[in-house]
């Protein structure tokens, strides 16, 4: 059920530029068409700007995103992307379809519990030197799992023919494949589906490369 009453206050945005989950949330506005402002949050700078009081308060997880809409606070980019789907018009983030609604689910989670965490900056920071080869066998690993039951559930994205919540995970976690070598020739249906998403605008808009956060040196 959609809001009945139009929020004159744009949501805002607590995330990192290259942050799998901040990206989520920024491919899900941009699907939505909503417009947000953005507060940057460097997880580096200053031994992580998470890490302060002032942040612990938007999300005591210490982690991004955080996202102030509709009087409130959020945090966990899927229950954002979910919020934004059951609260806004415009693209279907879940399919009607119980058994699509399900699949969705079961690739979201796979991605967004099953891989992405195991590559988590506070995670990697622990591994230390063997960070690459750490987050390359779970990558790997999951891709493994993922890859049949993408080549099952896709038409020309994830679950059928419609944009889902699945492709919105997807994307970044290829992207974080691609930043610790992962060889993606393995992979042939993630690989086109992630080819087919960066074409659209509202993956390209919202791509790590094009944040105001963006070092100068990434920018697309």
């Amino acid at each position: 059920m959609h809001l009945s009453l139009v929020c004159l206050a744009k949501p805002v945005l607590h995330g990192y530029f290259r942050s799998s989950c901040s990206w989520r949330v920024r491919i899900a506005f941009a699907l939505k068409g909503i417009e947000y402002d953005q507060v940057p949050v460097n997880l580096i700078e200053d031994g992580g700007q998470q890490r302060t009081k002032e942040f612990k308060t938007l999300n005591p997880m210490q982690q991004v995103p955080a996202v102030e809409i509709d009087g409130f606070l959020l945090s966990q980019s899927l229950a954002v992307v979910q919020y934004l789907d059951e609260t806004r018009p415009g693209t279907r983030l879940l399919p009607e379809d119980p058994k699509k609604r399900a699949q969705v689910r079961m690739i979201s989670d796979l991605i967004a519990s099953g891989i992405q965490p195991l590559q988590n900056l506070s995670v990697i920071q622990k591994v230390g030197a063997e960070k690459v080869p750490w987050s390359q066998h779970f990558i790997d690993r999951g891709f493994q799992a993922l890859e049949p039951i993408l080549k099952q559930t896709a038409g020309k994205y994830c679950v059928g023919d419609e944009i889902s919540m699945a492709d919105i995970c997807l994307v970044p976690q290829v992207y974080n494949a691609e930043r610790f070598k992962v060889d993606l020739e393995q992979f042939p249906t993630i690989k086109r589906l992630n080819q087919t998403l960066l074409e659209i605008d509202a993956f390209k808009v919202s791509h790590p490369h094009s944040q105001p956060d963006t070092p100068a040196d990434l920018r697309a």
